[in-house]
Formats: structure tokens, C-alpha cells, sequence
């Protein structure tokens, strides 16, 4: 008896929820929504597998997902097998002629064609692509002293991503670029997704973090801020309530919204499902940025 109970209970906690879905699967249908991926939720496995999941899920019903993946740990991983030291100044990876080698093996070669395998297998379509395909991302040195190719978005050309995304592709785009003369840089896969979300006019950029959101006291999961402005995020980080690796997130944020995005969230990769939870239901579980709170 209880058994029969439980499964009705959990088959109307489904039906549920996919009925709750439906006005932003409607809303959202067709529109490109750029997805940031890393962290957590790419070193677990079981984690990773509800992501590319989630991902297939969101072409199924309509959205069009472009996804941006960086892979810090793999790339230590594979700096040690070759005996070179990873060395970081001021939360960037110094990245000589030998490190940019292995970056490009890695992200473009290994990590990326892993994941485009993996939505296939979900049964969905992946095309790999770096910001050298079709020039998709032109690089320019970030300026610093010291850290050698670590990249800026100079440019984007989306057209190659905006016809794979309306011939039902999932572009999988790993943040490496040339710049003019053809040298490889580096560039902070949020940066990138950020500057694509915006150059494709997204509904949506997602970063996935291994944080809950932005808290107000970041020892107490209970301050979550579910919604914010513009304005609100930038006091937010002159009053030291966003700080450290937080504060280039929610500067990335707020520049993609600047330039046009609907919203940005910040959501915890670390929980199944964080990605269909945050897009469609109506109380989400990360932090939601938008331009200005007078749009609704």
C-alpha cells in the first residue's frame, strides 16, 4: 500500500512540476540561452552526466543552448604529467608558450570533444568548437605583467554559432583564441560566455559555480539573494558583500545585461538538476541578475 502511495506521490510531484515548466518552456522557446559549465559539476561524474542531460533537455523543449566550458583541474592534471609547474598571479593561470600548448591540447582536444560526446550520447547534437573556429573570437593579450597568453575578448563573429543553434545544434565552445598574427591565448571561460551571450542578444547567460549564489553573509546559505538589479550588484561589491572570485562573476554578469542579455544567474552546479530548476520554476535556486528591477 505504501509503496502504490509513494509512486503516486512522486508521479503528481512530476506531473506537477512539468505543468509549472510550461509557461517558461513557451516563454523561452527558440530563444538562445549561453551556458557557462565548470567546476563541481564537471570533476563528478554522475554530476556531469545530469548536466549534458539537462542541456539535451533544454534543446528538446526548444531553447537553444550554446555551452562555454573551461577545465582548470584537468589542465593541472595534465601540466604534471609533463613536469611543468602551474603557477598563478592574482587569480590567473600564468600561461608561458609551453602552458598555452597544453591549455590548447586539453580544452580544445580533450575536454571538449569529451563533453560534445556526451550530449551526443544523450541524444543530442554537439558540434566542438574553440574562438578560432570561423573566427568566432579574436584574442587580445589582457595587459597584465608577468602572466604571459592570458587573453581578452577583443571581438566575436557569432554567425557560425547563430546557424548551428538554428539548425538544432549544441555548440560546445571552449574558451581559447587567436589573436591577428594567430597566437593562442587563454581566455576566462566566464569572460567568453559572457561576451557570446551578449553578441547573440541570449536570453540567458548561466554561470555555474561551485556557490550557492551571491549570499549577503556567505557563512549562511539562508541570505541567498534570488534577484537583483544592476545597480544593486554593483553596491553590493563596493560594499564588500561580493568579493573575491565572486566579483568577476557578477562584473561578467552585469556587462553581458549592459549589453543587452535579459538575465544572468549565478547557480551551484553542485546540485542535480540546478539547471532545469533555475529556468523553470518559479522560485529558481540561485542568484538572478537583470538590467533593471522596473522590468517586472
Amino acid at each position: 500500500m505504501l509503496t502504490s502511495e509513494y509512486i503516486e506521490k512522486a508521479e503528481a510531484t512530476r506531473v506537477r512540476v512539468l505543468s509549472e515548466a510550461l509557461p517558461y518552456i513557451q516563454q523561452f522557446a527558440g530563444r538562445v540561452v549561453v551556458v557557462k559549465y565548470g567546476g563541481a559539476a564537471m570533476k563528478d561524474s554522475n554530476l556531469k552526466e545530469t548536466v549534458i542531460r539537462d542541456i539535451v533537455f533544454l534543446s528538446c523543449v526548444g531553447l537553444r543552448p550554446v555551452v562555454v566550458h573551461g577545465g582548470g583541474p584537468e589542465i593541472n592534471t595534465w601540466l604534471d604529467k609533463l613536469g611543468i609547474e602551474a603557477q598563478f598571479k592574482n587569480g590567473l593561470r600564468v600561461t608561458d608558450a609551453a602552458t598555452m600548448d597544453v591549455v590548447e591540447m586539453v580544452l580544445v582536444g580533450r575536454v571538449n570533444k569529451e563533453l560534445v560526446a556526451l550530449v551526443n550520447q544523450a541524444g543530442g547534437s554537439a558540434v566542438g568548437l574553440c574562438g578560432k573556429d570561423a573566427n568566432l573570437i579574436k584574442a587580445r593579450p589582457q595587459g597584465e605583467e608577468g602572466i604571459g597568453f592570458v587573453g581578452e575578448v577583443q571581438s566575436t563573429d557569432t554567425k557560425l554559432i547563430e546557424a548551428l543553434v538554428r539548425e538544432g545544434y549544441i555548440p560546445i565552445v571552449s574558451s581559447v583564441a587567436a589573436d591577428d598574427k594567430g597566437q593562442a591565448y587563454n581566455i576566462n571561460a566566464d569572460t567568453v560566455a559572457g561576451e557570446l551571450a551578449a553578441a547573440l542578444g541570449a536570453e540567458k547567460l548561466i554561470l555555474m559555480t561551485d556557490t550557492p549564489g551571491i549570499l549577503k553573509n556567505y557563512h549562511d546559505l539562508s541570505t541567498l539573494i534570488p534577484r537583483l538589479d544592476i545597480q544593486e550588484a554593483r553596491r553590493l561589491i563596493e560594499s564588500g558583500i561580493v568579493s573575491g572570485g565572486m566579483i568577476p562573476k557578477v562584473n561578467c554578469c552585469v556587462r553581458s545585461l549592459a549589453q543587452g542579455v535579459k538575465a544572468a544567474h549565478i547557480i551551484d552546479g553542485r546540485l542535480p538538476h540546478a539547471l532545469l530548476l533555475e529556468i523553470f520554476t518559479d522560485a529558481g535556486i540561485g542568484s538572478m541578475l537583470v538590467a533593471s528591477d522596473f522590468m517586472g
